[in-house]
């Protein structure tokens, strides 16, 4: 189980997500996470690609252990940040999904659909995203095979 005062959190959302990712920010700070928020940062409506991308080759380049990004339904944000050839960006919207994800796909970014999840069931899946570890084993061998590069 990792201590979340020892992450470092990359951040991004669209103006859809503001809310929610605003709500995330302020539960892993609180838990003495170091965070970077990638934007967006008002309601006004934006582009989730132009704050999903410096997210994610963040988290790429491994400035950041791990990366968050919300959009209303999380798939775009998502698709956008599984560009990055060693991203595993992993939609969410149960604690089961976000276990999953940790244990069988190593996902180091977390996708959040902020109009289909309540703040307190994102924290829960943001809680097991990050209290969970990856299984390796036959797993790793299945993710070894993503990259096209």
């Amino acid at each position: 189980m990792k201590n979340l005062s020892e992450l470092r959190v990359a951040i991004a959302s669209d103006h859809a997500g503001y809310n929610l990712k605003q709500t995330v920010i302020r539960f892993l700070t609180d838990n003495g996470t170091q965070v970077h928020d990638f934007g967006c940062y008002s309601t006004d409506s934006c582009d989730y690609p132009d704050f999903a991308h410096p997210c994610a080759a963040a988290v790429e380049k491994g400035e950041y252990d791990y990366g968050i990004v919300i959009c209303s339904t999380g798939n775009g944000i998502c698709m956008t940040a599984n560009k990055h050839q060693h991203i595993r960006a992993a939609l969410c919207w149960e604690t089961r999904l976000a276990e999953l994800a940790r244990q069988h796909n190593n996902a180091n970014i977390l996708g959040l659909p902020a109009n289909f999840v309540a703040e307190d069931k994102a924290l829960d899946i943001v809680r097991t995203f990050f209290s969970t570890d990856f299984e390796g084993g036959r797993h790793q061998r299945r993710i070894d095979k993503i990259p096209l590069a």
